[in-house]
């Protein structure tokens, strides 16, 4: 099967309730990312040193070699950014990711983090690029982050964020069975259930905007102030989301070695006390929010029509065009993947099919249809879908004056276009249909013919609606 496995639809237009605690507007997520001793360092036994999320503009690894000014950036973080972010959050929920290597280099730290309740995420065994890593040989460091993990925090990490991730990392991260989320996408606002690693997997998105890591890189951020712009702007965007019934989540990263410096720690205080000084705003771990969700909105079991094998596609959706199950063949051909698991999604494909096809064979479609309280509905041998329809507007309890005016309409439409009068009547009541009727009627056999594709496909796509929701 030809098939995409990207999800571009999401939630779409219509995300669910988040319905946070205590009826809150906005979850405010803070990360703190522990790195400093876990990162590219000969000392580590890597190849060359560390060349990422640094002051040092166009810093480049230096393979074989320590790097003294990359190594004491890193150490400013441990040292003196870390305490000074401790400081000024630890009365606030915050989620740490923790690189495991990182945190058994850092025992004062992981003590303070403990104290504050904080949540310590893994972050991965080291802050390294996995992107060319073996699956093997990166399910190996997967097992050796939790290990030391446990060994260092005194308990197993229950969320996960590598960052520097491979392909592979969401699936063989899942495949443990133990973390109650991945933090591997940017994919959204809301966390998201996702098949992964032979199992239902939460996925609480990070973020790399809200991220003093743009103060790192070319494109990012100068000075403080305009950090704690894009901060405020962002909380109040979601803010007034959450006001208007459609709460999301911040999430804020941070870094020791970035954030700690005293001219953006400034920023970030004043960032924070404007998020303070709103009503209904809810401070959280991100492991909180993950529970949150699972309990809220737990994963369910839906029919997913991209994993469809053929005849099951066709079996379920070749009556979706009336009579016209090869549509149904074509669309299942088509590049289908999980943004076409919804009704939108199924209509799309059928409609492609549809649109794509000949003259002649969209006029096939077109004669499939039956009379609009014709003789087919009067003998009861419409398809249930047909005689739903035609119910639904009042089709089937029609007087005889009212039958005979169909008859007659119907013989004369077909008599000027060739092909029954078709319009998609859960759209319409009895005397609206009976005006289309007289009005389309008049209509050249071309425009016609197009309003009656249009119209076949509205059936189509309420047909879906009806089998799939919205």
């Amino acid at each position: 099967m030809n098939r995409y496995p990207r999800d571009m639809t999401g939630y779409g237009a219509n995300p669910p309730a988040a319905n946070w605690p205590n009826g809150a507007k906005i979850a405010v997520q803070i990360v703190l990312n522990y790195e400093e001793g876990g990162e590219n360092n000969t000392l580590h036994g890597d190849a060359a040193s560390e060349a990422f999320l640094s002051e040092i503009t166009g810093a480049a690894p230096w393979p074989g070699q320590r790097h003294w000014n990359m190594e004491s950036i890193y150490e400013y973080g441990a040292r003196a950014g870390f305490w000074r972010v401790h400081r000024m959050l630890s009365d606030l929920p915050v989620t740490v990711y923790g690189v495991a290597s990182a945190l058994a280099r850092a025992p004062e730290q992981v003590a303070a983090m403990k104290a504050s309740g904080w949540e310590i995420a893994s972050h991965g065994l080291k802050w390294v690029e996995h992107k060319d890593m073996p699956a093997d040989e990166e399910r190996a460091a997967i097992a050796e982050a939790i290990r030391l993990h446990t060994e260092v925090v005194g308990e197993p990490p229950r969320g996960w964020y590598t960052g520097r991730c491979s392909n592979n990392t969401v699936d063989l991260v899942a495949e443990t069975g133990q973390f109650a989320y991945v933090a591997d996408s940017y994919a959204d606002d809301l966390p998201y259930w996702a098949q992964a690693g032979g199992r239902d997997q939460l996925i609480v998105p990070y973020t790399m905007d809200c991220n003093d890591m743009r103060f790192a890189i070319q494109a990012g951020f100068t000075t403080g102030d305009q950090f704690e712009s894009y901060l405020k702007d962002s909380f109040d965007c979601l803010y007034a989301e959450g006001t208007a019934g459609a709460p999301k989540m911040l999430s804020i990263g941070l870094h020791c070695r970035l954030i700690g410096r005293p001219g953006r720690a400034a920023a970030l205080r004043r960032a924070i006390e404007h998020f303070q000084s709103h009503e209904g705003v809810w401070f959280a771990t991100r492991l909180q929010i993950a529970d949150h969700w699972a309990k809220e909105h737990p994963p369910m079991t839906r029919t997913r029509p991209s994993e469809m094998e053929r005849a099951a596609f066709v079996a379920e959706f070749g009556g979706v065009f009336e009579h016209s199950p090869w549509i149904a063949e074509g669309a299942h051909a088509l590049e289908l993947g999980p943004t076409h698991d919804t009704a939108q999604g199924v209509h799309n494909a059928l409609a492609r099919v549809f649109r794509s096809a000949s003259e002649d064979q969209r006029l096939g479609v077109l004669t499939a249809h039956p009379d609009l309280a014709g003789k087919l509905a009067a003998a009861g041998k419409l398809t249930a879908e047909s005689t739903s329809e035609q119910a639904g507007a009042g089709l089937d309890m029609l007087t005889d004056q009212e039958r005979e005016t169909f008859e007659a309409l119907n013989t004369q439409y077909v008599e000027r276009h060739g092909f029954p009068f078709i319009i998609a009547v859960r759209d319409y009541d009895k005397p609206s249909i009976l005006a289309a009727f007289h009005q389309r009627i008049e209509n050249d056999r071309v425009t016609e013919f197009a309003e009656a594709c249009k119209q076949v496909e509205r059936i189509a796509e309420l047909r879906l609606i009806e089998k799939l929701g919205q």
